[in-house]
């Protein structure tokens, strides 16, 4: 790896504000009819068209984005060894990492290196063996990380078993790591514990920070009326109007009604803000336009 790696940690307390997160990367690709993989989804069109990925990344940090998000949502060896690919895991995942690494020439932004859970984000039941799970994850993050990424983004995770790894392994390698959490109406994991103990439960190894992802606004507003955020904490929400990752998603909240509920969270001192499923680049603007307003000084 040439570049040198950015902490995000030291970024967000230089600039005093929240830093910008990227959106949605199927969301632009399904609207240019991209077909994905069945296995692999999104992450196969890092081999198929590399330069249309360059070119979303490029599109969001125009738009203001600070942190862009890998599209290697889909790179894990589970997904990978039922795709018969001809080439290997890790070059499968470096390609992604490089081509973030291209959209950002000499611009200081930070690469997070997303690590989704094994299987599908949404599913309650484990169809894979606990030593499967463990494999899959520690590979992913250690590719992820050797390939140059500058944090390990571990995203939509709701299952403990899957969260237990991440944070041990990140930790015991000093990777620096989020982890960012879908949880239910019932402010549950999918899993069936409570989201607070998994929060409490994550601190315990200093993560860079703790995000909420793919929630609708209304669920985190639900969570935050009796616990407080935890320290270094961002979000960004599905904008869609569907939480199926494997169907098309069209977007729900413009960006300005998409901004109207971000500002409803900015007093509680958020570390990152992003966007999620159904989001694009003028998302990312309208933040970028109220952060340069709000934290003008």
């Amino acid at each position: 790896m040439n570049r040198s790696r950015i902490d995000l940690l030291e970024k967000y307390e230089s600039l005093k504000r929240p830093l910008i997160l990227d959106g949605a990367m199927g969301t632009l690709l399904q609207q240019k009819n991209i077909s994905f993989h069945k296995s692999l989804w999104s992450s196969i069109v890092n081999i198929t068209h590399p330069e249309v990925i360059v070119q979303i990344h490029k599109e969001y940090i125009d738009a203001g984005a600070e942190i862009i998000t890998t599209n290697t949502f889909r790179s894990n060896p589970n997904a990978f060894y039922q795709s018969n690919l001809h080439i290997t895991n890790e070059e499968f995942i470096r390609c992604g990492i490089q081509l973030a690494i291209d959209a950002i020439e000499d611009k200081q932004i930070i690469i997070a290196g997303s690590n989704a859970p094994a299987e599908d984000c949404y599913q309650v039941e484990r169809s894979i063996t606990n030593n499967k799970l463990d494999y899959n994850h520690k590979l992913h993050i250690e590719q992820l990380w050797e390939s140059g990424c500058d944090i390990i983004w571990n995203e939509t995770q709701s299952h403990w078993d899957e969260i237990k790894i991440i944070c041990a392994f990140c930790s015991e390698s000093s990777y620096p790591f989020t982890v960012n959490l879908y949880f239910t109406e019932e402010l549950n994991l999918l899993s069936g514990e409570p989201l607070h103990e998994a929060i409490s439960f994550i601190l315990d190894f200093s993560p860079t920070g703790i995000g909420f992802n793919c929630i609708k606004p209304q669920l985190l507003k639900k969570y935050f009326e009796n616990n407080t955020p935890p320290k270094n904490w961002g979000f960004y929400f599905n904008g869609g109007n569907g939480n199926i990752c494997d169907e098309l998603i069209k977007c729900d909240l413009d960006p300005q009604s998409y901004l109207n509920e971000v500002k409803q969270f900015l007093d509680l001192n958020p570390m990152y803000v992003g966007s999620c499923c159904g989001s694009n680049p003028n998302h990312t603007k309208a933040i970028k336009e109220k952060f340069d307003e709000v934290y003008r000084n």
